[in-house]
């Protein structure tokens, strides 16, 4: 049995009623099936334990780094030092609120919250029935599709920075735009969110979510490991489009590639690194660049 490191005794012992992995790899955790192993991963089930990590985390002079569903996230190959807390199917929970709101935790993914709203005939979260992520991941990045943002059905969100305070934050003041959120900048995390939707029949809110789910199945490679769009919307132009014309779909550097179903999509052709992806989107950007004068910039988000 590998030696634990000090990091590691120390967690051990001061949240020891807490779940957490130690050197959990990564690939387990993301959706394109890439990163090494983390030195901590925990699990906290509540509003209380997230609190009681992000103390133990400052005091031990430690940063943490939060995960939802890794549906957007390109972690390291070489594995991450430190802690890095899950929140998906951890702070979970739906509630109704009144008869047009739902309250939805962190962890819930943005499907389950879809379906949790159509349920109780409440339109306006159709377009997140086929985004992977969760609620916290959507909120943080103000997620989209099919012309619908998280900015435009919420209406407050419950954070905690990292001394473990909680607060309410409105819609306004979490200064949505494309694809980013104020929490970017503050480095709060989602704890939950209140959305504003719309009455409408259940049967018709189902045939929308149907009929978008149909088109992504048709359009995108789900049956491949990726993390959904590999580039923001540029001014002026389509990712998708503007990759297509560059003639890059089926473009590849070592196990990662363009698909060529979708331009928009890079994904893991089975042994794609996280330096294959990294020098596939840098390089894509590129060529695309000098063909079309427009610079485009990953969605993917990094580590």
């Amino acid at each position: 049995m590998t030696e634990l490191t000090a990091m590691q005794r120390e967690l051990a012992t001061r949240l020891p009623h807490i779940e957490m992995r130690f050197s959990e790899p990564m690939t387990n955790h993301t959706s394109f099936r890439i990163g090494g192993p983390v030195e901590a991963m925990i699990f906290p089930k509540s509003r209380e334990e997230l609190s009681e990590i992000m103390s133990v985390s400052a005091l031990l002079d430690c940063k943490s780094a939060i995960l939802g569903a890794g549906t957007n996230v390109l972690a390291p190959d070489d594995g991450i030092s430190g802690i890095v807390i899950c929140l998906k199917d951890c702070l979970s929970g739906m509630e109704l609120l009144d008869d047009n709101r739902i309250g939805v935790m962190a962890g819930v993914t943005m499907t389950r919250a879809a379906v949790f709203a159509a349920n109780h005939g409440l339109g306006g979260m159709e377009f997140a029935h086929g985004i992977p992520g969760t609620v916290g991941g959507g909120v943080y990045m103000n997620a989209g599709a099919y012309g619908g943002e998280i900015c435009q059905i919420c209406e407050s969100v419950e954070v905690m920075d990292s001394k473990g305070t909680i607060r309410q934050v409105s819609a306004a003041d979490m200064r949505f735009s494309y694809r980013h959120s104020a929490l970017e900048e503050t480095g709060e995390i989602v704890i939950s969110a209140i959305f504003c939707l719309e009455p409408k029949p259940a049967d018709e809110i189902r045939a929308k979510m149907k009929e978008l789910m149909g088109k992504r199945s048709a359009s995108q490679p789900l049956d491949m490991p990726s993390a959904g769009s590999a580039f923001k919307r540029p001014v002026g132009g389509y990712a998708a489009a503007l990759i297509d014309q560059a003639g890059l779909k089926g473009y590849s550097v070592g196990g990662a590639a363009i698909s060529t179903k979708h331009a928009g999509f890079a994904v893991n052709l089975g042994d794609a690194t996280a330096e294959d992806v990294k020098n596939l989107l840098s390089n894509v950007s590129d060529i695309v660049f000098e063909k079309s004068g427009i610079r485009l910039e990953p969605e993917v988000r990094i580590w």
